[in-house]
Order: structure tokens, then sequence, then C-alpha cells
């Protein structure tokens, strides 16, 4: 006996993928935000100096929401394989799919796209997420998957990743992407403090948190890579192996570490062989150095003259004497 048009009673229907990550979305959208705001204001600078802050801004704005986005995108390692494979359990029907999986730094996701979609009465397209951050359980994800009666591949797939799997990944990811994802979020805070120093204008000690925050940058890839280079057990559909690479955030991020790098070290190089041109770059010209100075010196007590040091030097008894004679 069979329910809902054809399909079985614990399959109440297909779980169809959101065609976009909400999340980063809602980031991008934020920063393009700020970023509109900034273009905005930009009419009211004047001077050659407009060019260089606007570039600052967008690179700012830029590595802002690469290191936010990377920690809840889910493409740090991804692969695919088309496969004839087995749809659902207690079944013999066959169907050809592209079978992916996604890894980030929060659990992984394994999308079940159909060739075509329609087959066997059902539109097969599925997206699921298996978190294994400490906030979650990635086993009981897992179960809840097999009650709802996922289809055999997703299912298949996460079985690998649980703990009581012989493959012995669950740990390694688990702790990997936990300190990557902590490692991120210290840089985020020393990007913070670099904009900060860099607009009272600091320059050498925001060159030296630039150069902090790639370095936290490409220390997150080391911890991700221990992760990636651990013996996995085969996945196989068949005669087809879904195989992983290293995806889009890890590239990002390794990018975005090594321009971080070296315009830290443009920073203090500059600063020391040729601190006019820093100056320049951030619009600190030496007019509004020379004010400032001015301003300074204009709270100083007034230095006696010479006339008047030669007089206080003056004996009081010949002080006395060309009194009397004056008189």
């Amino acid at each position: 006996m069979t329910l809902w048009d054809g399909s079985f009673p614990f399959y109440p229907g297909t779980n169809v993928y959101f065609p976009f990550d909400t999340t980063r979305a809602i980031i991008i959208s934020v920063f393009l935000s700020l970023l509109a705001t900034s273009i905005i204001i930009l009419p009211g600078i004047r001077g050659r100096g407009r060019l260089f802050w606007f570039l600052r801004v967008v690179l700012g704005l830029f590595v802002g929401a690469v290191v936010i986005t990377i920690q809840f995108s889910r493409d740090w390692e991804t692969g695919w394989v088309t496969a004839n494979t087995s749809y659902k359990s207690f079944s013999h029907a066959l169907v050809n799919a592209d079978i992916g999986l996604h890894i980030g730094l929060r659990g992984m996701n394994v999308t079940l796209v159909g060739n075509p979609v329609n087959q066997v009465n059902e539109t097969i397209s599925y997206n699921e997420h298996f978190a294994w951050s400490f906030s979650a359980d990635y086993d009981h994800s897992y179960g809840e998957g097999l009650e709802k009666g996922l289809p055999s591949p997703i299912l298949y797939v996460a079985e690998k990743f649980t703990t009581q799997s012989p493959c012995g990944v669950h740990r390694q990811y688990h702790i990997s992407g936990h300190y990557a994802s902590l490692t991120l979020w210290m840089a985020f805070c020393t990007w913070l403090i670099s904009i900060l120093l860099f607009s009272m204008p600091i320059l050498l000690y925001g060159g030296y948190m630039l150069l902090l925050t790639a370095a936290l940058m490409l220390f997150s890839l080391l911890f991700f890579f221990t992760a990636r280079n651990t013996p996995k057990c085969p996945i196989q559909f068949g005669p087809a192996s879904l195989k992983t690479d290293y995806g889009g955030s890890f590239w990002l991020t390794l990018a975005t570490g090594l321009l971080y790098l070296l315009l830290g070290l443009g920073i203090i190089i500059l600063n020391s062989v040729q601190p006019e041109k820093l100056k320049l770059v951030f619009n600190l010209d030496k007019g509004k150095g020379d004010e400032e100075e001015g301003w300074h010196k204009s709270y100083l007590p007034a230095e006696p003259s010479s006339s008047e040091q030669d007089v206080l030097m003056v004996p009081l008894g010949e002080l006395c004497e060309v009194t009397a004679t004056q008189l």
C-alpha cells in the first residue's frame, strides 16, 4: 500500500533546497550597504586623497566580508560525482543523479540532484545539512535523517562521517573546524583593530595588525589542512567514486591572507623608507602636520627674550645706582 502519489508512506515528500545561502546573502547585503554609504559621502572628500580613501574603504570592507562569510560557508571542500544508484531503501529502482559533498567548518551538506530532476514519479532535488559544531550533535542529525527516510545516497555519504563509522574522520573534522573558526574570529577582531589604528592614524601599528590578521587567516588554513589530509574511506557508487578537493572558501581565504600579508609588509617598509609617500596614501599632508605643530606651540609659555634675561642678571647694587643717576 502506498500514499502520496506512489511514494512510500515513510517518505512524506522531497526536501527541495533553497536556491541560495541566506546567511551569505545577508552578510553580503550588509557590506554592500556600507559600500553604498561610502560612495555617497565620497564627493565630500577633497583633493587627490579621494581615490586613496575609496580604495582603503573597498579593501577593508572586502576583507571583513570575506572573514565573516567563510565562517558560515560550506564549500571549504567540495566534490561531485554522477552515478546510477538506488534511490530508496527497500526499492530496486535506480536513478541517475549528481551527488555532491560540501564540507564547511561547522558541518557538511550532501546534495542529490536527478538527471533529469523528475524520475520515478518524484522530484529528486535534495540538499541536507549535517552539523558537527560543538553546539550540535552530528549523530542526532544523522538519526533524524534516518527517521525522515532520506534517499539512500545521502544517508550513505552522511554515514561515513558519523562517530561510529570505521572511517574515523568525524573527530578530525570536528576539532579542525572548531579551531579554524576560532582563528578566523580572532582575525576579524584584528581586522577591526587595524581599521581603528588607520583612522587615528597610527600607521605603523596598523601595518602590524594587518600582518597579524594575515597570519591568523593562514593559520586557519593550516588547521583545515590537517583534517583534509586524514585517510578517508572511499565513497563508491558502483564504479564511480566521490572525491573531494579544496573549495572556493579555502582558496578565497588563502588569497585574502596573502593580500593582507603583502599590504602589511608594504606599509611597514614604506613607513621606514619613505614615510612621506605613506602619509600621502592616507591623506596626511605636511600642511596638516605643521598646523597641528603650531597649535601645540601656541599653548606653550613664551620664552623670555635676551634683553629681559640681561636685566634680570644685573646685580642689585648696580641697578640702584642706575636708578639714582636717572633721577
